[in-house]
C-alpha cells in the first residue's frame, strides 16, 4: 500500500501553488455567483418513466453550535424536536398528513435510543405516526433521506419527514466492562452474603470509565489520524489545508451575512436567549492558523484544530413528498431527489475517500458528467480529507489502480464547490449534516441558476454517499 501511495504522490498535481490559485479563484467566482441569480441552463430532466418523482418541499436546521455552548444542557431529542417544529412552522404542513418520520444519529443517548420517535411525540405528531432511527456515521441523515425516498417510491408513503441530530455536548460515558458485569450480577444477587461477596471483588481499576472516542472499531484509529495519513499520502501540505479551511470560514461568513443560509431556523433554548445563527464561523488568518500544533500525529502531522471540523451540536429536518402529493397540497417544491449511491472501501487507508468512489458511480447512474453539475456540496470532515479527495478524483493512476476505472472522473471546479461554506466552518453534527448538504444544494441551484447539484460525503467505517439533486422548474 505504501509503495502504491508513494506512486500516487508522484502522479498528482502540485500542492501549494494549486491551493493558492483555487482559493483566490473560488472567492472571486463565489462573489460573482452570489451577486445575482442567473437564468437556469436548459438541460434534460432526469425523470424516469414509471418511477415516481420525489421532491424536497423544504428543509430546515436549527443553528449548528460548537459543543459545550447553548445546547449543552439539552438532550438530542430536544434538538430534533426543535428542527421538526421549525419545519412545521415554515411549511404549515398538517401533522396528520405525515406518513412516516425517520432520523439519523451517530452517538445515541441511551434513554432515547429511537430519537426519531421521541422527537416526533415532543413536536406534537400523532402517536399513530411511525418513526424510526438509522445510523451510518456521518451519512446518517443521508440514509434517513434515502429511506424516505424508498418508502415513497414503493408507494408505501406519500409524505415523509427525514432528518438528523447530534449532541456532542453530552455523550454517553460507560463504566468499565468489569464494573458493568459486577453491577449486573449484583442486581441478580438474592442474599446479603452474595451481594457483599461481589462488592468485595471490586478493585480500584473497575472505576476507570470507558470514554467515547471518534475512532474506528476495526482499526482503533481516530479519524484525525486517518486524515493525517491521507493528507500525507496525497501530498496535501499544511499550507493547503489551512488555506482551504480559511476559504470555508470566509465563504460561510459571507453567506451568513448575505442571508443565504435560508435553512437556519431560530431556536428558543429554555433558560437562554433565542439562538439564530451558527456560532462556529470564525475566519482567522494564515498567521494565526499556522501557530497551532498538530492535533493527532505529533509532532509532524498537518491536521490541526483550525483545519478540522469541530465537535458540533445540531439537528435538521427535511420534508419529502411525491411530486403528485406536493402539487395537490399546493406546495412549490424546491428540488427533485434523483439517483443516489452508497459505497464502501478499506476502512484503514481509504477511510475518508467516500466522495471519490461515490461521485463517478452516481454520475454514470444518472447519465451525467462532471461538466453537467452546476453546484457541488461535499462534506468537509477535515481540510486534508477534502483536498485528498479532489486530488484522488483528478488522478488517472488512482482511478486505474484502486477504482478499476480506465480514467479519472476529474475534480470539481472550485468556483462551483461549497461556495457557501462547509462543515469546517458551519459545523458538523454527525447525524444532521446530510440534510444540510441537500437543502443547500437546492438553494444554490435556485440562486446561481443551475439545474443539477451533486451532494457527496464520507463516513466512518470507510463508507460514502453521493446523490444528484435536480432543481424544480421555476
Amino acid at each position: 500500500m505504501t509503495s502504491m501511495l508513494s506512486h500516487a504522490i508522484r502522479n498528482l498535481p502540485a500542492s501549494s501553488a494549486w491551493a493558492a490559485r483555487v482559493f483566490a479563484r473560488s472567492l472571486s467566482c463565489s462573489s460573482q455567483l452570489q451577486a445575482a441569480a442567473v437564468q437556469p441552463k436548459s438541460k434534460k430532466t432526469l425523470a424516469k418513466s414509471g418511477v415516481k418523482n420525489i421532491v424536497v418541499v423544504e428543509g430546515v436546521r436549527i443553528p449548528f453550535l460548537q459543543s459545550g455552548t447553548s445546547y449543552a444542557d439539552l438532550m438530542p431529542h430536544d434538538l430534533a424536536r426543535a428542527a421538526l417544529q421549525g419545519l412545521l412552522n415554515r411549511t404549515s404542513v398538517p401533522r396528520d398528513v405525515v406518513d412516516y418520520i425517520v432520523y439519523g444519529t451517530v452517538i445515541q443517548e441511551v434513554k432515547t435510543s429511537n430519537v426519531a420517535r421521541e422527537a416526533a411525540l415532543g413536536a406534537g405528531f400523532s402517536d399513530k405516526t411511525p418513526a424510526h432511527t438509522v445510523t451510518m456515521a456521518c451519512i446518517s441523515s443521508n440514509q434517513a433521506m434515502t429511506t424516505g425516498v424508498g418508502l415513497i417510491a414503493a408507494g408505501q408513503c406519500d409524505v415523509v419527514v427525514a432528518g438528523g441530530v447530534e449532541l456532542m455536548s453530552d455523550v454517553p460515558i460507560r463504566h468499565s466492562r468489569k464494573m458493568r458485569k459486577t453491577m449486573l450480577t449484583l442486581n441478580r444477587a438474592k442474599t446479603l452474603g452474595q451481594k457483599l461477596s461481589l462488592i468485595s471483588k471490586i478493585r480500584p481499576d473497575y472505576f476507570a470509565p470507558e470514554l467515547p472516542a471518534v475512532a474506528e472499531f476495526s482499526t482503533s484509529e481516530t479519524m484525525g489520524h486517518s486524515a493525517d495519513r491521507l493528507a500525507a499520502a496525497f501530498a496535501v501540505s499544511r499550507l493547503e489545508q489551512d488555506e482551504y479551511a480559511l476559504r470555508s470560514h470566509t465563504l460561510a461568513k459571507k453567506a451568513q451575512e448575505g442571508g443565504l443560509l435560508l435553512d437556519v431556523v431560530p431556536f428558543k433554548v429554555p433558560g437562554e436567549k433565542t439562538v439564530t445563527k451558527d456560532n462556529g464561523i470564525r475566519p482567522s488568518s494564515m498567521e494565526q492558523m499556522g501557530k497551532l500544533k498538530p492535533a493527532f500525529v505529533k509532532p509532524f502531522g498537518t491536521v490541526t484544530a483550525a483545519n478540522s471540523s469541530f465537535l458540533t451540536d445540531g439537528a435538521s429536518a427535511i420534508l419529502l413528498m411525491s411530486e403528485e402529493k406536493a402539487l395537490a397540497m399546493g406546495y412549490k417544491p424546491k428540488a427533485y431527489l434523483r439517483d443516489f449511491v452508497y459505497v464502501s472501501q478499506d476502512p484503514k487507508d481509504q477511510l475518508l475517500l467516500g466522495p471519490t468512489y461515490a461521485t463517478p458511480k452516481v454520475l454514470e447512474k444518472a447519465g451525467l458528467t462532471m461538466a453537467d453539475i452546476d453546484v457541488f456540496e461535499f462534506h468537509e470532515a477535515f481540510a486534508g480529507q477534502i483536498l485528498a479527495n479532489l486530488k484522488a478524483m483528478d488522478s488517472d493512476w488512482f482511478a486505474q489502480n484502486y477504482m478499476g476505472r480506465k480514467s479519472k472522473v476529474g475534480a470539481p471546479p472550485l468556483e462551483k464547490f461549497n461556495t457557501w461554506g462547509g462543515s469546517l466552518s458551519l459545523g458538523h453534527p454527525f447525524g444532521a449534516t446530510g440534510c444540510r448538504l441537500v437543502i443547500t444544494a437546492a438553494h444554490r441551484l435556485k440562486k446561481e441558476g443551475g439545474q443539477y447539484g451533486l451532494v457527496a460525503a464520507c463516513a466512518a467505517g470507510g463508507q460514502g454517499h453521493a446523490m444528484i439533486v435536480e432543481l424544480y422548474p421555476q
